[in-house]
């Protein structure tokens, strides 16, 4: 009775949990890219009037404008705020417009190429949604009115999104020339689309907030679990009791039947070896690999064997006596290894099953070594092909 009233608060707990939960639920606008590529391209406006704060808004004689595409942007911004990026841009100085403070005579090509770290305000001011204001510092290098020059720059912009990855990108950027005796400082403007990848995303601090109360929401659930656990634990355990007894009773019993079909199988396998044990050897004549009569009757009888038990595998190694040279001994052994192994794969046995090795002169049988005299039937002792037997492995 204690565990179902428990069972009982629980669920309505868990229901005050779902209702605050729908309450302070995370929702797409809580979520916020932390960092990410922006790949950008778009309009830029040259103001190469002689100073970069001088008549800003005479669009005429001032401001210099291609009616197409003339800037390409690529960056890297990261969790902290910080961003780099890389900025190439095309104008066309207008002739009869002021640039380094001269009348142009005729249009002049613009190209410029800068690095720059912006930082995003909205680290300072807080999140704002679709508005992404920023400003940066930064270096680069300018073709203008048919010179080149390097430029210290600083930035001022904003970005508005309508997506995770598509926005609208507005900056002005003032560059001061590093070489003053023979240009002028000027502002360049840009307006652009912009796409955001390799995006990264995590919570605003309203999210994080959100997500703090969940926690703490799923604390208290937890808790009111952990209550209904504990109640229920001295049930489950002696249940759980009653479940391994049965199981350990359960394992001795398996374990008692393995432990007999092991001792079976080993004594199965003993008779096996000795039965292959009882064969023989098969011998062979001086200076031959035949095999004669009597050995392919102990070879027929171990086929049978072979047949009567798939586990097992044959090793035959074969020997010579020790006259004659190594090379010529090694040689006639691989020969009568060979020979066995024709033999027994003739008759069914699986090449997989057969192992050989060939010994030479290495492992007599007897002393009848190297200048050593034995008789004709001692030498022919060593003359022979022995049977290991390998079993595979359960």
């Amino acid at each position: 009775m204690r565990l179902e009233k428990l069972l009982m608060l629980g669920v309505v707990l868990l229901a005050t949990h779902l209702i605050h939960s729908q309450d302070v639920e995370i929702t797409k606008k809580d979520s916020i890219v932390l960092s990410s590529w922006i790949f950008g391209v778009g309009f830029n406006a040259v103001d190469d009037a002689g100073s970069e704060f001088s008549d800003v808004f005479n669009f005429s004689d001032n401001w210099n404008i291609v009616p197409f595409p003339s800037r390409l942007s690529v960056g890297r911004y990261f969790k902290s705020g910080l961003g780099l990026e890389a900025i190439g841009a095309f104008n066309r100085y207008q002739e009869g417009n002021i640039v380094d403070g001269d009348i142009l005579m005729e249009d002049i090509n613009y190209y410029a190429l800068d690095i720059r770290a912006n930082y995003a305000l909205n680290k300072i001011i807080g999140e704002t949604g679709w508005f992404d204001p920023y400003v940066g510092v930064g270096i680069g290098y300018t073709d203008a009115n048919n010179q080149g020059r390097g430029t210290y720059n600083a930035n001022i912009g904003f970005r508005t999104w309508f997506s995770d990855k598509w926005g609208l990108d507005f900056s002005s950027m003032g560059k001061w020339t590093m070489n003053s005796e023979n240009s002028t400082n000027h502002i360049q403007h840009a307006a652009g689309v912009v796409y955001r990848f390799g995006i990264e995303k995590g919570l605003s601090s309203k999210g994080e907030e959100k997500l703090a109360l969940l926690e703490e929401l799923e604390k208290e659930q937890q808790r009111v679990q952990d209550s209904i656990v504990e109640v229920a634990r001295a049930e489950r355990e002696a249940k759980e009791l009653a479940d391994r007894l049965k199981r350990e009773q359960e394992a001795a019993k398996l374990a008692e039947l393995e432990k007999k079909r092991l001792e079976e199988e080993e004594a199965k396998r003993s008779l096996v070896e000795k039965e292959i044990s009882a064969l023989g050897l098969v011998y062979f004549d001086l200076n031959s690999s035949y095999l004669n009569t009597q050995d392919k009757v102990l070879l027929d009888k171990l086929t049978k064997i072979l047949n009567e038990n798939p586990s097992l595998t044959l090793k035959i190694t074969s020997h010579t006596d020790a006259r004659g040279s190594d090379k010529y001994n090694l040689w006639l052994s691989e020969r009568r290894v060979k020979r066995t192994i024709d033999y027994l794969t003739a008759n069914g046995v699986a090449v997989n099953r057969l192992q050989g090795e060939a010994k030479g002169e290495e492992e007599l049988a007897n002393d009848c070594d190297d200048g050593v005299y034995c008789t004709e039937e001692k030498h022919g002792r060593n003359r022979r092909s022995e049977f290991g037997v390998i079993w595979a492995q359960d």
